[in-house]
């Protein structure tokens, strides 16, 4: 069978360099928010304020980098998988440069957003099942290459193992740098790491005991839980993407949906800046981290507003659906001594990190715990 290009000769995509000053130059807050404790306060980077939302940085970094190495010749479409917010970042970085974006999601993804790229000028197509092993990102990968194979010239950033996504942040260090008079703390959510392996270099040459903490989802594959079902989008992963640097992190926290719905909702309320489940699960351990350690200086990064989750993390029925008000908010994590120790079901927190795909021996061989299912059905 002979699949029927996907773009066409006519799909033309003008650029336009004037929008480049729009990426980045996001302000830092100052976040005092209960969370659900009192704690001393943090700073967070509020990236949804430049252009594209932080992605966008990567975005730039990779089709620039790859135009420059001839990869990517002028005006030849970019497909690339994504949950969402890569999408929009790619959306921003096609138009700057001159490039038709086509956008490999699944049916998960919000009908929201899915008008949003649309509007943005992207191309979707959806995937309505997840793969057996890999989850959603592996049936989108699948579909990618099959698009790859009918669109003539194009090509894929691929996000998840390009040198280019964590460069891209660059800039977001050089900005804290110069936001910050000190830093002690940082917390960053993780899903492709980009932005993590891009931040900590830079960032620990001005500060060399910067302590690094990683937040992962519950069922995330990253740092050696075993991947499961999972409500959350944008940050975990049912993969082992190659730009996370375990190494960089000292320790990792695994948040929960209802913890990250509960931070988020706070935050609205409270500090008028918000964002989706990967904003809720970095203020949630950075107030954590705050409170823990009296005296330091703590920042961390949300990602984008709260505009694409508002059926969801700010949906009082998507919520009661899947069980994500039935509780009170944890107030600290539980402590585990190895990934492979027990499996996170809910906020937890880990001092030793390993890189899954070079596994370490459990100390004394302790069995993971029962499985509890975490609600929701995204992986």
């Amino acid at each position: 069978m002979t699949l029927a290009p996907l773009l066409h000769r006519s799909d033309v995509t003008v650029a336009n360099p004037d929008l480049l000053p729009l990426l980045g130059r996001t302000p830092v807050a100052r976040i005092r928010t209960d969370l659900p404790h009192a704690h001393p306060g943090f700073w967070a980077k509020l990236e949804y304020l430049g252009a594209g939302g932080m992605k966008a940085r990567a975005a730039v970094s990779m089709l620039t980098a790859a135009r420059r190495r001839g990869e990517l010749r002028p005006g030849a479409p970019v497909v690339e998988s994504t949950s969402g917010t890569m999408g929009i970042g790619l959306a921003f970085a096609g138009q700057v440069l001159g490039h038709p974006v086509v956008l490999v999601g699944d049916t998960e993804l919000e009908p929201a957003m899915r008008q949003l790229l649309r509007t943005y000028g992207a191309r979707l197509e959806l995937v309505d099942r997840p793969a057996a092993q890999g989850g959603w990102q592996a049936a989108r990968i699948a579909r990618l290459r099959e698009v790859l194979a009918r669109t003539e010239d194009a090509y894929w950033p691929d996000q998840y193992n390009n040198p280019d996504n964590p460069a891209g942040y660059r800039s977001m260090a050089a900005e804290l740098i110069g936001q910050l008079d000190h830093l002690d703390v940082l917390v960053c959510s993780v899903g492709t790491g980009g932005h993590s392996a891009g931040l900590v270099g830079p960032l620990r040459r001005r500060w060399p005991r910067l302590k690094v903490i990683g937040v992962d989802s519950v069922g995330s594959a990253i740092f050696g839980q075993p991947a499961r079902p999972r409500l959350m989008r944008g940050l975990g992963s049912s993969i082992h993407p190659g730009n996370v640097r375990h190494r960089v992190f000292d320790e990792v926290h695994w948040v929960g949906p209802a913890e990250a719905v509960d931070a988020c909702r706070r935050l609205a309320r409270g500090s008028f800046v918000s964002g989706g489940w990967s904003t809720g699960a970095v203020a949630l351990v950075s107030a954590w981290a705050a409170r823990a350690e009296p005296g330091t200086v703590v920042a961390t990064v949300f990602p984008d507003g709260p505009h694409r989750y508002l059926g969801t993390v700010y949906d009082d029925d998507f919520c009661h659906a899947h069980g994500l008000k039935a509780t009170a908010p944890a107030t600290r994590p539980l402590e585990i001594p190895h990934p492979r120790a027990a499996e996170a079901v809910g906020w937890t927190r880990c001092r030793t990190v390993v890189d899954p795909v070079a596994p370490v021996p459990v100390p004394g061989g302790a069995p993971l715990a029962a499985h509890v299912p975490a609600p929701g059905g995204a992986v």
